[in-house]
């Protein structure tokens, strides 16, 4: 099966790539890895878990080695109580890949992934050789204050005892109104896929761990303001979107934030990128990634 192929429901990963649970800053992160060279970390965002990486995974195996964690709280990583913030969950991720004994890295992330993987590369610059930013903003950088207004952003603010009552048992009617307004087309995020993963989040405390990666934003802002203070990342960036989300505003984004960008959008593509247009998703990550300076 060709990497590039579109396939119903999770396209899987190698089998060279085994699964483990890792203890680390409080929580137990599921992650992914196998493969060998240098290391990519890939990170998921809201409305998937690591599971949406398999063709990535697929084209990057022969020649890297792939790390796919479940961010704390999704998938099938625990689900504590607290400790949302991104530059909490980037000590997650760092964690892990201390765990594995992986020192320098490329990063490959989207949507809240983005925002993980920025603490990440601005905390430990000295590791992170490269970073691919996916159609998503920043907290507290650039257009944010814009972005976080407009009323389709409602889910910001969305979270509590009450809110995760209405949404329990509802998980899949919440979920869809994400894959159906972000995408181009909504088939393209087919019904195996949706079923697939509104099971993920149907679990317990999944829900709760979900809102609180967004009623996170306003400490992520203070804490990426205070990143950038220290200067912008110097490592080369590239930071694309689909063109119906926020493709056309993403280099504006990571330019507040980093020297070395380039940038570019994905046509005929909303947010959900690696389902709505792999090839074009898969090649523009990979030509990167082996493009050395």
């Amino acid at each position: 099966m060709s990497e590039h192929t579109h396939a119903d429901g999770i396209y899987p990963f190698p089998a060279a790539m085994q699964t483990r649970t890792i203890e680390t800053n409080g929580t137990s992160i599921h992650v992914r890895v196998g493969g060998h060279g240098p290391a990519v970390v890939l990170l998921h965002g809201f409305g998937t878990t690591g599971d949406m990486w398999g063709h990535l995974t697929s084209a990057l195996i022969k020649d890297h080695t792939v790390v796919v964690p479940d961010l704390r709280g999704l998938g099938l990583s625990s689900k504590p109580d607290g400790g949302y913030d991104k530059k909490n969950q980037a000590a997650d991720v760092v964690g892990v890949l201390d765990a594995l004994g992986v020192r320098t890295f490329d990063l490959v992330t989207h949507d809240i992934g983005i925002m993980v993987g920025f603490a990440v590369a601005a905390i430990h610059r000295e590791r992170v050789s490269r970073w691919v930013a996916i159609d998503a903003p920043l907290p507290g950088v650039g257009p944010w204050d814009q972005i976080k207004q407009d009323p389709t952003m409602w889910h910001f603010g969305f979270g509590g005892q009450d809110m995760e009552r209405l949404v329990a048992g509802r998980e899949r009617i919440y979920l869809d109104r994400f894959w159906n307004d972000l995408s181009r087309v909504p088939k393209r995020f087919d019904e195996a896929k949706r079923q697939h993963y509104a099971a993920l989040y149907a679990q317990p405390g999944a829900m709760r761990a979900s809102f609180a990666q967004f009623l996170a934003f306003s400490q992520d802002a203070v804490d990426n303001r205070a990143l950038l203070a220290q200067g912008k990342l110097q490592m080369p960036v590239l930071a694309f979107g689909g063109e119906a989300t926020f493709g056309p505003m993403i280099g504006e984004v990571i330019r507040c934030v980093a020297e070395n960008v380039e940038d570019g959008i994905i046509p005929d593509c909303g947010h959900w990128i690696t389902e709505e247009q792999t090839a074009a998703t898969t090649k523009f990550v990979v030509d990167f990634l082996h493009r050395r300076s």
